[in-house]
Protein backbone atom coordinates (compact mmCIF):
# COMPACT_ATOMS: atom_id res chain seq x y z
CA UNK A 1 0.00 0.00 0.00
CA UNK A 2 2.96 2.47 0.83
CA UNK A 3 4.16 2.44 -2.83
CA UNK A 4 0.79 4.31 -3.82
CA UNK A 5 2.62 7.03 -1.62
CA UNK A 6 4.95 9.72 -2.93
CA UNK A 7 6.69 9.15 0.86
CA UNK A 8 8.08 12.68 0.46
CA UNK A 9 5.15 14.37 1.50
CA UNK A 10 4.90 12.50 5.15
CA UNK A 11 5.92 14.89 7.82
CA UNK A 12 8.15 14.21 10.57
CA UNK A 13 6.95 16.87 12.84
CA UNK A 14 3.25 17.97 13.61
CA UNK A 15 2.84 21.51 12.16
CA UNK A 16 1.89 24.40 14.67
CA UNK A 17 -1.62 24.88 13.64
CA UNK A 18 -2.90 24.97 10.00
CA UNK A 19 -1.04 26.86 7.39
CA UNK A 20 -1.99 30.22 6.93
CA UNK A 21 -2.74 31.92 3.44
CA UNK A 22 -1.94 28.49 1.75
CA UNK A 23 1.33 28.66 2.65
CA UNK A 24 2.94 25.41 3.05
CA UNK A 25 7.26 26.24 3.04
CA UNK A 26 7.77 25.84 7.11
CA UNK A 27 5.85 22.39 7.04
CA UNK A 28 8.48 19.69 8.22
CA UNK A 29 8.35 17.38 4.87
CA UNK A 30 10.30 14.41 4.35
CA UNK A 31 11.60 14.78 1.45
CA UNK A 32 13.47 18.03 3.27
CA UNK A 33 16.04 15.59 5.62
CA UNK A 34 16.19 13.00 3.14
CA UNK A 35 16.63 11.67 -1.00
CA UNK A 36 14.34 9.01 -1.23
CA UNK A 37 14.19 5.82 -3.80
CA UNK A 38 11.25 3.71 -4.47
CA UNK A 39 12.60 -0.47 -5.37
CA UNK A 40 10.28 -2.56 -7.14
CA UNK A 41 11.78 -5.36 -4.68
CA UNK A 42 14.58 -5.51 -2.57
CA UNK A 43 16.12 -8.12 -5.88
CA UNK A 44 15.71 -5.31 -8.09
CA UNK A 45 18.16 -3.49 -6.78
CA UNK A 46 21.17 -6.10 -7.54
CA UNK A 47 19.40 -6.47 -10.62
CA UNK A 48 19.06 -2.90 -11.77
CA UNK A 49 22.70 -2.12 -10.85
CA UNK A 50 23.84 -5.25 -12.88
CA UNK A 51 22.87 -4.11 -15.62
CA UNK A 52 25.27 -1.13 -15.13
CA UNK A 53 28.36 -2.51 -16.86
CA UNK A 54 30.73 -0.70 -19.05
CA UNK A 55 29.42 -2.93 -22.34
CA UNK A 56 25.82 -1.46 -21.93
CA UNK A 57 27.06 2.39 -21.16
CA UNK A 58 29.14 1.58 -24.64
CA UNK A 59 26.29 0.42 -26.44
CA UNK A 60 24.04 3.80 -25.40
CA UNK A 61 26.19 6.10 -27.31
CA UNK A 62 23.52 9.52 -27.69
CA UNK A 63 22.40 11.21 -24.18
CA UNK A 64 19.35 11.68 -25.04
CA UNK A 65 16.25 10.84 -26.84
CA UNK A 66 12.22 13.07 -26.02
CA UNK A 67 9.13 12.62 -27.24
CA UNK A 68 6.06 15.34 -26.59
CA UNK A 69 3.61 18.32 -27.15
CA UNK A 70 1.63 15.78 -29.48
CA UNK A 71 -0.63 16.95 -31.66
CA UNK A 72 -4.18 17.26 -29.75
CA UNK A 73 -6.76 19.78 -30.50
CA UNK A 74 -7.85 20.46 -26.49
CA UNK A 75 -7.50 23.71 -24.59
CA UNK A 76 -4.20 23.69 -22.96
CA UNK A 77 -6.26 25.25 -19.59
CA UNK A 78 -8.42 22.10 -19.30
CA UNK A 79 -6.52 19.35 -18.08
CA UNK A 80 -9.52 17.36 -16.92
CA UNK A 81 -11.12 16.16 -20.29
CA UNK A 82 -10.87 12.41 -18.74
CA UNK A 83 -14.93 12.02 -18.48
CA UNK A 84 -16.71 13.02 -21.34
CA UNK A 85 -15.91 10.15 -24.22
CA UNK A 86 -18.57 7.77 -24.03
CA UNK A 87 -16.06 5.11 -25.07
CA UNK A 88 -12.36 5.47 -26.10
CA UNK A 89 -12.24 2.49 -28.30
CA UNK A 90 -14.12 1.94 -31.57
CA UNK A 91 -13.23 -2.55 -31.45
CA UNK A 92 -9.73 -3.16 -30.54
CA UNK A 93 -8.17 0.36 -31.73
CA UNK A 94 -8.37 3.90 -29.97
CA UNK A 95 -10.81 6.35 -30.83
CA UNK A 96 -8.34 8.37 -32.72
CA UNK A 97 -10.99 11.54 -32.47
CA UNK A 98 -11.48 10.95 -28.91
CA UNK A 99 -7.89 11.13 -28.43
CA UNK A 100 -7.09 14.21 -30.36
CA UNK A 101 -9.83 15.79 -27.96
CA UNK A 102 -7.45 15.68 -25.00
CA UNK A 103 -5.97 18.98 -23.98
CA UNK A 104 -2.74 20.48 -25.49
CA UNK A 105 0.27 20.61 -23.66
CA UNK A 106 3.27 23.31 -25.39
CA UNK A 107 4.92 23.13 -21.79
CA UNK A 108 6.13 19.98 -22.28
CA UNK A 109 8.10 21.01 -25.34
CA UNK A 110 10.10 23.58 -23.71
CA UNK A 111 10.36 21.06 -21.03
CA UNK A 112 12.20 18.81 -23.23
CA UNK A 113 14.77 21.04 -25.35
CA UNK A 114 15.93 22.02 -21.51
CA UNK A 115 16.58 18.97 -20.89
CA UNK A 116 18.35 17.90 -24.32
CA UNK A 117 20.48 21.16 -23.95
CA UNK A 118 21.63 19.76 -20.02
CA UNK A 119 22.85 16.34 -21.70
CA UNK A 120 24.01 18.30 -25.15
CA UNK A 121 21.86 16.29 -27.09
CA UNK A 122 21.16 17.54 -30.66
CA UNK A 123 17.60 18.96 -32.22
CA UNK A 124 17.08 15.86 -33.65
CA UNK A 125 16.89 14.03 -30.63
CA UNK A 126 13.34 15.66 -30.43
CA UNK A 127 10.55 14.08 -31.71
CA UNK A 128 7.57 16.76 -30.80
CA UNK A 129 4.27 17.18 -32.79
CA UNK A 130 3.74 15.46 -35.93
CA UNK A 131 6.95 13.40 -34.97
CA UNK A 132 5.51 12.17 -31.28
CA UNK A 133 4.21 9.43 -32.48
CA UNK A 134 3.81 6.05 -32.07
CA UNK A 135 5.15 4.79 -35.66
CA UNK A 136 7.77 6.94 -34.68
CA UNK A 137 8.47 5.33 -31.02
CA UNK A 138 8.40 2.04 -32.69
CA UNK A 139 10.59 2.71 -35.29
CA UNK A 140 13.71 4.56 -34.17
CA UNK A 141 16.25 3.15 -32.50
CA UNK A 142 15.46 3.97 -28.17
CA UNK A 143 18.40 1.14 -27.00
CA UNK A 144 21.19 3.52 -27.97
CA UNK A 145 19.98 6.79 -25.97
CA UNK A 146 20.99 6.65 -21.93
CA UNK A 147 17.84 8.95 -21.27
CA UNK A 148 14.65 8.63 -22.86
CA UNK A 149 11.84 10.62 -22.24
CA UNK A 150 7.66 11.44 -22.93
CA UNK A 151 6.25 14.39 -21.70
CA UNK A 152 2.38 14.54 -22.68
CA UNK A 153 -0.88 12.76 -21.10
CA UNK A 154 -0.44 9.54 -19.09
CA UNK A 155 -4.13 7.45 -18.93
CA UNK A 156 -5.12 4.92 -16.15
CA UNK A 157 -6.51 1.83 -17.18
CA UNK A 158 -10.19 1.66 -15.10
CA UNK A 159 -10.66 5.18 -15.00
CA UNK A 160 -12.10 5.63 -18.83
CA UNK A 161 -14.78 3.61 -20.55
CA UNK A 162 -13.33 0.85 -22.33
CA UNK A 163 -9.84 1.45 -20.88
CA UNK A 164 -8.14 -1.73 -19.64
CA UNK A 165 -4.20 -0.82 -19.40
CA UNK A 166 -2.72 2.50 -19.27
CA UNK A 167 -1.09 4.37 -21.62
CA UNK A 168 0.77 7.15 -22.96
CA UNK A 169 -0.90 9.30 -24.94
CA UNK A 170 0.89 10.42 -28.82
CA UNK A 171 0.12 12.73 -31.76
CA UNK A 172 -3.03 10.16 -33.04
CA UNK A 173 -3.46 9.48 -37.06
CA UNK A 174 -5.94 9.83 -39.05
CA UNK A 175 -7.27 7.16 -38.87
CA UNK A 176 -6.36 4.52 -36.38
CA UNK A 177 -4.26 0.87 -37.13
CA UNK A 178 -3.12 -1.77 -34.84
CA UNK A 179 0.44 -0.07 -35.27
CA UNK A 180 -0.36 3.15 -34.31
CA UNK A 181 -3.88 4.33 -33.03
CA UNK A 182 -2.40 7.33 -30.56
CA UNK A 183 -1.97 5.53 -27.34
CA UNK A 184 1.29 3.73 -26.30
CA UNK A 185 -0.17 1.26 -24.12
CA UNK A 186 1.80 -0.64 -21.28
CA UNK A 187 1.90 -3.84 -23.45
CA UNK A 188 3.45 -2.05 -25.71
CA UNK A 189 5.80 -0.42 -24.10
CA UNK A 190 7.10 -4.15 -22.69
CA UNK A 191 7.63 -4.75 -26.01
CA UNK A 192 10.48 -1.91 -26.68
CA UNK A 193 13.93 -2.31 -26.92
CA UNK A 194 15.25 -0.12 -24.31
CA UNK A 195 18.59 0.53 -22.86
CA UNK A 196 18.16 3.33 -20.41
CA UNK A 197 19.65 4.50 -17.41
CA UNK A 198 16.71 6.72 -16.97
CA UNK A 199 13.56 7.18 -18.31
CA UNK A 200 11.68 10.48 -17.61
CA UNK A 201 7.74 10.16 -17.49
CA UNK A 202 6.77 13.54 -17.09
CA UNK A 203 3.06 12.89 -17.37
CA UNK A 204 0.24 12.17 -15.05
CA UNK A 205 -0.13 9.01 -12.92
CA UNK A 206 2.77 7.14 -14.43
CA UNK A 207 3.23 5.30 -10.73
CA UNK A 208 -0.21 4.44 -10.38
CA UNK A 209 -1.70 1.45 -9.88
CA UNK A 210 -4.13 0.04 -12.49
CA UNK A 211 -6.87 0.09 -10.30
CA UNK A 212 -7.87 1.17 -6.69
CA UNK A 213 -5.82 -0.65 -4.11
CA UNK A 214 -3.76 -2.25 -6.57
CA UNK A 215 -0.33 -3.29 -6.68
CA UNK A 216 1.47 0.35 -6.98
CA UNK A 217 4.24 0.49 -9.63
CA UNK A 218 2.17 -1.50 -12.02
CA UNK A 219 1.13 -1.06 -15.87
CA UNK A 220 3.55 1.63 -17.21
CA UNK A 221 6.25 1.79 -14.80
CA UNK A 222 6.89 -2.14 -14.83
CA UNK A 223 6.31 -1.82 -18.65
CA UNK A 224 9.55 0.28 -18.79
CA UNK A 225 11.85 -1.40 -16.62
CA UNK A 226 10.74 -4.93 -18.82
CA UNK A 227 11.69 -3.21 -21.62
CA UNK A 228 15.16 -2.21 -20.27
CA UNK A 229 15.03 0.66 -18.24
CA UNK A 230 17.42 0.53 -15.34
CA UNK A 231 15.83 4.34 -13.51
CA UNK A 232 12.88 5.61 -13.83
CA UNK A 233 11.12 9.34 -12.93
CA UNK A 234 7.26 8.79 -12.42
CA UNK A 235 4.58 10.36 -10.84
CA UNK A 236 1.67 9.88 -8.61
CA UNK A 237 -1.47 11.80 -9.54
CA UNK A 238 -2.21 14.64 -12.33
CA UNK A 239 0.45 17.08 -12.64
CA UNK A 240 0.19 21.11 -13.54
CA UNK A 241 2.43 20.93 -16.76
CA UNK A 242 4.27 24.27 -16.22
CA UNK A 243 5.49 22.25 -12.49
CA UNK A 244 6.75 19.78 -14.15
CA UNK A 245 8.48 21.41 -16.39
CA UNK A 246 10.03 23.64 -13.75
CA UNK A 247 10.67 20.55 -11.65
CA UNK A 248 12.19 18.27 -14.57
CA UNK A 249 14.44 21.33 -15.75
CA UNK A 250 15.64 22.29 -12.14
CA UNK A 251 16.90 18.79 -11.60
CA UNK A 252 19.09 18.77 -14.48
CA UNK A 253 20.30 21.90 -13.03
CA UNK A 254 21.49 20.18 -10.50
CA UNK A 255 22.59 17.35 -12.09
CA UNK A 256 25.20 20.21 -14.29
CA UNK A 257 26.48 21.46 -11.58
CA UNK A 258 26.93 18.83 -9.90
CA UNK A 259 27.28 15.47 -11.93
CA UNK A 260 28.54 13.38 -8.99
CA UNK A 261 25.13 13.72 -6.87
CA UNK A 262 22.44 10.82 -7.26
CA UNK A 263 19.36 11.31 -9.16
CA UNK A 264 17.42 10.65 -6.04
CA UNK A 265 19.19 13.58 -4.49
CA UNK A 266 18.88 15.82 -7.53
CA UNK A 267 14.93 15.92 -7.67
CA UNK A 268 14.76 16.59 -3.71
CA UNK A 269 16.98 19.25 -4.23
CA UNK A 270 14.29 20.68 -7.29
CA UNK A 271 11.75 20.14 -5.29
CA UNK A 272 13.19 22.08 -2.73
CA UNK A 273 13.65 24.80 -4.77
CA UNK A 274 10.07 24.82 -6.04
CA UNK A 275 8.76 24.66 -2.59
CA UNK A 276 10.98 27.65 -1.55
CA UNK A 277 8.24 29.59 -3.30
CA UNK A 278 5.20 30.14 -1.57
CA UNK A 279 2.85 30.32 -4.53
CA UNK A 280 4.41 26.44 -5.41
CA UNK A 281 5.05 25.07 -1.78
CA UNK A 282 1.45 23.05 -1.60
CA UNK A 283 2.67 19.09 -2.48
CA UNK A 284 0.44 19.23 -5.53
CA UNK A 285 3.15 21.06 -7.47
CA UNK A 286 6.40 19.09 -6.06
CA UNK A 287 5.11 16.26 -4.64
CA UNK A 288 4.17 13.71 -7.02
CA UNK A 289 7.08 12.61 -8.76
CA UNK A 290 9.54 10.03 -7.33
CA UNK A 291 12.37 8.22 -8.56
CA UNK A 292 12.13 4.47 -9.19
CA UNK A 293 14.82 1.85 -9.77
CA UNK A 294 18.80 3.08 -9.30
CA UNK A 295 18.58 6.41 -7.56
CA UNK A 296 22.30 6.49 -7.04
CA UNK A 297 24.49 8.35 -9.38
CA UNK A 298 25.14 7.75 -13.01
CA UNK A 299 27.44 7.87 -15.56
CA UNK A 300 24.89 10.70 -17.45
CA UNK A 301 27.77 13.03 -18.25
CA UNK A 302 31.03 12.88 -20.32
CA UNK A 303 33.21 14.64 -17.77
CA UNK A 304 32.31 11.74 -15.32
CA UNK A 305 33.89 9.09 -17.46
Amino acid sequence: AWQSLPLGVLVTQAPEGVPKDLDYRDVAWLYKDYAITTLPSVASLRALRSFNNKEKEQATKQPFIGFGNPLLDGDPGNVSLLVWAKSWFRGALADVDEVRKLARLPDTADELRVIAKHLEADEASLYLEERATETMVKSVALDTSRVVAFATHGLLSGELTGFTEPALVLTPPDKGTPEDDGLLTASEVAQLKLNADWVILSACNTAAADTPGAEGLSGLAKAFFYAGARTLLVSHWYVNSYAATRLTTQMFDVLEDNPALGRAEALRQSMMKMASSKEQSHPIYWGPFVVVGEGGTSPLYPQLQ
